[in-house]
Formats: structure tokens, sequence, C-alpha cells
């Protein structure tokens, strides 16, 4: 693949020289950070109900207390935002982005992630649901069909309740992972927590390797990708802390992307596939694998072709595994049972659905209609924009042309988590991500999502003096205030946002 024009990236690979700056403070700060929010965890981070670690003293005091809780909330929102300003600051050290800014990157990357690896769950009860269907799935209940609800006591695994009569929308690979865990670890919830934050840094691994691998084959400087995607805060939280299984999704998508783009197709199908098998919304990466293996000046009759060999192999290596597991392609029917009716208030479709709504129904008319129809305009929409991006660019856009179709994805849904927007992230840096509107939009979209994951989901004791709604509002006033802090007095960071506080040396950029 050759490189994109020189306009996409500021600091191209063939200008790359060793970074300049004192970041050791920098990568300092940004530990204690995590730091702070791993004590933060520990009153509150997700534990299961039957957890052992609910009877140490420390941890009781921090749960039970009013004072305990309150400690923990500003603890998780100081550091939560302390790394954000950490990762902002490592981005100004390095003027060019040579091998001591790969150096300072992963250094960072180590010291932020080693904490938030060692915390409680943040930000999502997810693991909680994985320990949950291992143990659907050791009981030979069929996961596409029947929910959690269906174990004896299943509230005491920590799981959320509101998925707890929903069928598993994960592909048949996690869902052997699962269960693996569930029977090694006799569904221990420490235990198990161990070992699918194992596998969510195996996929992190992959992504630090990957992405960058894929940022030089499109001619970007691989370092500063690294950083905007790698050592970012939202990456770190959602996939270390909160373990979310996107991670070894993510990982195993980007490894084979980056071999189908180097001339090694079925090694990418391959690795696509066992993605797949983890979450299946990376089947949209199998038509641009396609037009990877087609080639460059392919015809439509060769593009055809290709797709419907990559289809073939991919769907054929998951019904192959779907005989092994007895349960076929049921997570097909699955997906279109999750997350029906959903929304979220930031989404933009989220948000437009519900004004109709309201407005709608105010006015005496079938206002959940209105807005059901609204959502489903969304979901044509990003077909169409999928659809496009497969059949209108050129050869050497590929990649980018995937990042926009997943992007059409994510942004038009009427959800948006914050891990989905972690997708997009090594796309986009492996394309270009350009100094000026774009990469102040990641700096937005990342500080906005930090704000929103410290406030939202907490585990706060319900008979306690502090309740949960006081304890988000004391969570979300303490972010935003920092981020403000960032944006218009921070004398170092300010910048970054606004244009009159710009050195000369960074103006130029813009």
């Amino acid at each position: 693949m050759t490189a994109p024009s020189p306009a996409t990236d500021p600091l191209p690979l063939a200008d790359a020289a060793d970074g300049r700056g004192h970041y050791t403070r920098t990568i300092l700060e940004g530990a204690l950070g995590s730091v702070l929010m791993f004590f933060g965890s520990l009153g509150v981070g997700w534990l299961a109900s039957v957890s052992v670690l609910r009877r140490w003293p420390l941890l009781i005091w921090l749960r039970l207390e009013p004072a305990g809780v309150i400690v923990s909330v500003l603890l998780l929102a100081i550091g939560g935002m302390l790394l954000v300003r950490s990762w902002l600051r490592l981005g100004q050290q390095f003027t060019a982005w040579g091998p001591e800014a790969r150096r300072a990157t992963l250094a960072a990357i180590a010291a932020w992630g080693a904490p938030l690896a060692l915390s409680i769950p943040l930000f999502s009860r997810d693991v909680y649901a994985y320990i949950a269907q291992g143990k659907v799935m050791v009981n030979n209940l069929n996961p596409y069909v029947e929910g959690y609800d269906q174990l004896q006591n299943y509230l005491q695994t920590g799981a959320d309740d509101m998925w707890a009569r929903s069928p598993t929308p994960y592909g048949p690979i996690f869902l052997w992972l699962e269960e693996f865990v569930v029977w090694f670890t006799g569904g221990h919830p420490e235990f198990a927590i161990i070992l699918f934050r194992l596998l969510a840094l195996a996929g992190v691994v992959m992504c630090i390797y990957y992405g960058p691998k894929l940022a030089e084959l499109h001619g970007i400087n691989p370092n500063r990708a690294l950083w905007l995607t790698c050592a970012n805060p939202l990456f770190l939280t959602t996939f270390i802390a909160s373990i979310h299984n996107d991670a070894l999704m993510l990982g195993l998508a980007l490894g084979g992307l980056y071999y189908a783009a180097t001339k090694r197709p079925l090694l990418g199908i391959v690795l696509v596939t066992l993605s797949v098998g983890i979450k299946p919304i990376t089947l949209i990466f199998l038509p641009f694998i396609g037009l990877l293996w087609a080639g460059r000046g392919a015809g439509w009759r060769r593009k055809f072709a290709f797709w419907a060999l990559t289809a073939g192999l991919s769907l054929g290596m998951l019904a192959v595994l779907g005989v092994i597991n007895g349960l076929g392609f049921g997570w097909i029917g699955a997906l279109s049972t999750q997350g029906a009716g959903l929304f979220i208030w930031y989404a933009p479709v989220g948000l437009l659905g519900m004004i109709l709504y309201v407005i709608t129904d105010a006015l005496g008319f079938e206002g959940g209609v209105v807005q059901d129809l609204v959502y489903d305009a969304g979901k044509v929409a990003a077909v169409l924009v999928v659809l496009v991006m497969m059949f209108r660019g050129g050869y050497d856009r590929i990649v980018r042309r995937l990042a926009l179709a997943l992007a059409a994805v994510v942004f038009l849904a009427p959800m948006i988590q914050p891990w989905y927007v972690v997708w997009l992230l090594p796309l986009f840096a492996a394309t270009g991500i350009r100094n000026d509107w774009q990469v102040r939009t990641v700096y937005a979209i990342t500080s906005f999502l930090m704000i929103y994951a410290i406030s939202d989901q907490l585990d706060i004791f319900p008979y306690i003096a502090i309740d949960l709604n006081a304890a988000r509002l004391l969570a979300g006033l303490t972010a935003v205030g920092f981020a403000l802090y960032l944006v218009f007095l921070d004398p170092k960071t300010r910048r970054l946002f606004r244009k009159k506080y710009m050195d000369p040396a960074d103006r130029r950029l813009f």
C-alpha cells in the first residue's frame, strides 16, 4: 500500500526523529492517576455479592461508610482526569515522533495500565456477565436461547439483571473461553476476573503491536499512532479496568487487517474470523479484507469473486465452529434481540429519537413509533455508508474506508458505549489524524467519555446515607471541574484546545 497525501499527518514516518522533552514526570503523573483510580475502585468498583473482598476491613469502610464512599469517588474522578491530562501532556513532549517517543509511549502504557490491571472492575460489570454466561455453558444450556436467569441464585454472580433474560451476543470462540474460565476457576469471581483480564491484556498487546504496523503501511508515523490509540485513557480504562472482550476482538481484527494488507490474506481471514467469534461486529472487516485480497486495479468481477471467497472462507469456519459446539449460527438471532429499544442521550440518533418521542407523545401521537422510525433510519443510513465505502474509493484508502464504515455503524446507532469509540481509534490513527480539528475532536471525545464513565456506573451500596445519584453528582462535578481547568486554566493543556494560547511552534501544526 502506498502512502496517502502528506497532509493526512504532519509528522510522516520519513520525517521522524528522536523526540525531545522531559516526559518522565508526565509518565509518573499518569501513573499516579492510575494508582488513584485503583484505590477508588476498592470503594466503588464492581464486586459480586459473594466476593470475599467484601469482608476486608478496608473495603468495608470504603463501601459502607459515607466518608469512605466519598473518598473513593473523589480518588476515582481525580485519578481518571489526571490520566487524561498526562496523556495530553505526553503528546506535547514530542515535536518529532522518533524512537525516543516510542520508548516513552510504551513506558507510559505500562505504567498507566499496571495499576488498572490490579483494580476491581470499573465502569462496567460485563465481566460478571461473562462469568454468568460461562456457567450457562458449563450447565449445557444454550446461551443463544436462554439467559443466565436460568441459573440458580444468578444475581450473586454480580451480573447486571438487565441482561439476565437476554441471549448472549458473543460468538462461539468467546463462549468457549467463558466456559473454560468458569470450569477452570469453579466460577470463583476473583479468579475468573484474573483470567478474563489476562485475555483482555492479550488483546491490548495485539493492538500495541499491529496498530503501529498498520500506520507504517500508510506512511503515518507509528509512534504518534501508538500514543493516540493505546496510551489513550479511554483505551486503557475500557480495555484493562473494565475488562471488555472488545480488547481481544479488536486485537485479532487489527492483526487480520495487517496480514491482509501485506499479501497474507488467508491468515488475515483466519484472524478476523476469530475476532468475529469473539464479537460479530467485526464482520464489517470482511468486505474490506476481500478488497485488499483482490489487489490494486481489480475490476468489479474480480472484486465480487474475492468478496465471495472471503465470505465463504470466513462463514465456513464459523459454520464448523457452530457444528462443534452444537449451537450453529445462533448468534445471528441473538444479535437481533440485543439492545432493542435502548438509546443513550449523547448518541445523536438516540437524542433525536428521544426528542421526537417527547414532542409527538405530547401532541397525542404514538411517540414510540416515531422513535423506532428514527432508530431504523439510523441503521439504514449506516448500511448505506458501509455500502458506499465498499464500492467507492481507491485501493490506498481501503483501511480509511473501513474506518469510516465502522464509524457510521457506531455513530448512527441509538446506543454508543465508550468502548465502541475505542474500536475506531487504531483505524483512524493508522490512516492519519491531522494536528487540527481532527486531533482536537479526539481530545474532546476522549475527555467527554472519560467524564461520562467516571460519573456513570458506580457500585454504591443502596442502604447508606450517600445514594447512587449523589455519588454520581459528586463524581461528575469533580471530573467536569478538572476538565474545565484543562481547557481554560492549565497553562500547558489549554493551548491544545484554544488557539490564542498556542506557542508559535504549536500554531503551525493547525
